[in-house]
């Protein structure tokens, strides 16, 4: 075998024996886990949440069970979360909104993101994409500049407020010195509808929502919001390649329990979510949907967590970002 094959049996099976030390100690799990996502079904969340939620049962041996629950960005969901017995049975989708971004944008929130979560594992990462009609006048980002400067007012759409998408256009808009209205939605599909009926002119979306729909030319991908290009849209330009040089934004998701939940039940949970994200299988789906996974330790997630929650404080009130 390759010193790669090796290594990666001898991490499986390090995973393997994890989970079985975790089972023997808590016995968990005995019944089906809550996995809340706190957006509508059919966006980026609820795909990434459903793949990985049925491989992580197979593995704990019990159904995983997705209850979608949108609002407030997010906050609703993962309030609900926050709030629920911790004993490993729920478990909330988070992600760089609703736990590093909206404390700084909201102006209440029900939940302290650094305090009162437990944080079990990253999931990966998603691109941030900027579409138009197909009918739209602009095929990339300086025309599209172009025509919101003689245009000023245009409506650019996102799946809600204090998103990502929605820190991606503040972002955008403020750098390229534009007049845009944010109109945000409970979610992508809505956005996206209204975008293919012709009565919303621009949006920024998580990709895996709206690939489909690029793939089919229906919606034009003008740029993407990340760093790097992504790998499902390879021909098209990142935004900072597109003449705004230093404008990145990349979202990350994960998982989270209550705060205080047991370290051997977070142990079980967080290898049974790199397990599935090891698997070629769903990789693959998640892949070709647009979505980068990646798995991590609690330690790295919780780490993640404090840092970013540093770092959008500052970008939030730099782009004068703010929700009622």
């Amino acid at each position: 075998m390759h010193r790669r094959q090796i290594l990666a049996s001898l991490a499986a099976l390090g995973a393997f024996a994890g989970m079985a030390s975790a089972y023997a100690e808590t016995g968990f799990p005995q019944k089906p886990i809550t996995f809340v996502v706190p957006y509508l079904a059919g966006g980026t969340t609820d795909l990434v949440a459903r793949v990985v939620g049925e491989h992580m049962a197979r593995t704990l041996g019990q159904p995983v069970v997705i209850e979608n629950r949108p609002g407030a960005g997010g906050n609703i969901g993962m309030d609900a979360v926050a709030k629920a017995r911790p004993d490993g049975y729920t478990i909330g989708f988070g992600a760089i909104s609703t736990n590093a971004l909206n404390p700084h944008i909201y102006q209440s929130m029900a939940f302290d993101p650094r305090k009162d979560f437990t944080a079990i594992s990253m999931l990966g990462y998603s691109t941030i994409v900027l579409e138009v009609g197909r009918n739209f006048p602009a095929g990339n980002v300086q025309e599209f500049i172009a025509y919101i400067k003689a245009h000023p007012g245009q409506q650019y759409g996102t799946a809600g407020a204090g998103t990502s998408m929605h820190l991606a256009g503040v972002m955008f808009a403020q750098m390229a010195g534009l007049d845009m209205t944010h109109v945000p939605y409970k979610g992508s599909v809505p956005g996206i509808t209204d975008m293919l009926g012709g009565h919303l002119p621009a949006m920024f979306d998580n990709l895996p929502a709206s690939l489909p729909h690029i793939q089919a030319g229906k919606l034009k991908a003008l740029a993407v919001a990340g760093s790097e290009r992504s790998p499902s849209l390879p021909n098209v330009p990142t935004i900072a390649e597109s003449g705004l040089k230093g404008y990145a934004v990349d979202p990350w998701f994960g998982v989270y329990g209550p705060a205080k939940v047991d370290p051997a039940i977070v142990a079980r949970l967080n290898a049974a979510i790199n397990r599935a994200l090891s698997d070629p299988a769903v990789k693959d789906k998640l892949v070709q949907a647009g979505f980068t996974p990646k798995g991590s330790t609690a330690q790295d997630f919780e780490a993640l967590t404090q840092s970013e929650y540093r770092r959008l404080g500052d970008a939030a009130r730099k782009a004068q970002m703010q929700v009622n």
